[in-house]
């Protein structure tokens, strides 16, 4: 039995920070609006903040996997199930556009964490 906790206990290491950051993209994506009412500044920095957020997704999902494409494809899934969840946020929408956007993120994080670990 002790000799199971070891794995165990790398599991959870590897695992607990992706399920909390997918649970903290959640939340923000809950919210219904996150204008600041800057007009175009306003756009460009949510964008961005997507790229962000889903780049540490993707380095998250990385370190866990191990496996490139595999990170890639969890966090493009993951991109299209928070669009669908905005979707039914008021004042929020899901868009195609933003969920590529999300994938690029996701892309930089994995390409990122690659090329430090190397």
């Amino acid at each position: 039995m002790a000799g199971r906790r070891g794995p165990n206990r790398r599991r959870l290491s590897l695992w607990a920070p992706v399920v909390v950051w997918a649970a903290v993209i959640f939340a923000l994506s809950s919210i219904p609006s996150l204008s600041t009412g800057l007009g175009t500044w306003d756009l460009l920095l949510r964008k961005l903040a997507h790229v962000v957020e889903f780049a540490i997704l993707g380095a998250l999902l990385l370190r866990a996997l191990r496996h490139e494409p595999t990170a890639v494809a969890l966090g493009a899934a993951y991109a299209a199930t928070d669009e669908v969840h905005q979707a039914f946020v008021r004042g929020r929408e899901g868009a195609p556009l933003d969920w590529l956007i999300d994938v690029v993120g996701v892309v930089a994080g994995v390409i990122l964490l690659s090329r430090a670990r190397k």
